[in-house]
């Protein structure tokens, strides 16, 4: 089958663990797979090149663009078409299908895509157990680059993310198609790292809840969903009632259970955080 005409960037940094099964789910379905790397102390890098990805080392600067638009604007610029996937992300065989559904050219050898990009959501693994239910994560992960840009905002000095985007989603000129098919999220490292990151964003959270202009840049850059959450009292409180009883993820059993208590503690890290600061 021929290769989808989409360049696969891959962020980067301190992956060993999931990097080869990322690479391998991609290296054989897009014309070029790219791993751009923040200096991983482990072995990323080598291991991605085995598999057959190619390298880009990156530094930030501190200043905007940040990681994900330096690779549209950097990364394979001949290809209009970008698709953003984590380094414990492997596209599903489904998603692939639907791409090149979307894809494949014309008999005459035209290709058309009218959306400017979709948004993919993600199969959630937390604690070795694919998610059914709960709270669903979906991703603007695949994009034109001549018709999408990240928002520059005024998060500059905000800690928690650093050379990551935040929390929103690309903004997009022309239409956003969602996808049905999925982009399975599983991390095999450990779940503490799970808690250790959202710690760190915790502190990008609170950061924001004191900087109410940024907050507000940030929350029109993101999905429908996220714009009513952005709103809701009692996050943590509402966080768990919507991702365990609305949404059913008692289904999932423990996993499903953990997976909400999680989420709900990190609102409340986000609201103990503010409250600190404010006082």
């Amino acid at each position: 089958m021929k290769r989808l005409p989409i360049v696969v960037a891959i962020p980067t940094k301190n992956e060993a663990e999931n990097i080869a099964t990322t690479v391998r789910s991609v290296i054989d379905h897009f014309e070029a797979v790219v791993v751009v790397d923040s200096d991983s102390t482990d072995d990323t890098r080598a291991l991605a090149a085995d598999e057959g990805a190619e390298i880009v080392p990156y530094t930030w600067d501190g200043k905007y663009p940040k990681k994900k638009q330096w690779c549209l604007d950097q990364i394979h610029p001949e290809l209009d078409w970008m698709l953003f996937v984590d380094g414990d992300e492997t596209p599903s065989p489904e998603l692939i299908a639907e791409l090149h559904r979307i894809f494949d050219p014309a008999a005459d050898g035209s290709l058309k895509v009218a959306p400017a990009a979709f948004d993919i959501p993600l199969g959630y693994w937390f604690a070795g157990k694919r998610l059914r239910h709960g709270y669903t994560i979906v991703k603007r992960a695949l994009m034109d680059r001549t018709r999408v840009r990240f928002p520059e905002l005024g998060d500059l000095d905000a800690p928690g993310m650093g050379e990551q985007e935040g929390h929103y989603q690309p903004l997009a000129d022309g239409p956003v198609v969602r996808l049905s098919a999925t982009i399975e999220h599983e991390d095999l490292d450990p779940v503490r790292t799970w808690f250790e990151r959202h710690n760190r964003y915790s502190d990008w959270e609170a950061w924001l809840e004191l900087h109410p202009e940024v907050r507000e840049e940030i929350r029109q850059a993101k999905t429908r969903q996220g714009q009513l959450f952005h709103k809701a009292p009692l996050k943590p409180l509402v966080s768990f009632a919507y991702a365990y009883v609305y949404k059913r993820g008692f289904l999932d059993g423990r996993a499903g259970l953990d997976y909400a208590l999680a989420m709900s503690f990190y609102r409340w890290q986000i609201g103990l955080k503010t409250r600190e600061e404010r006082a």
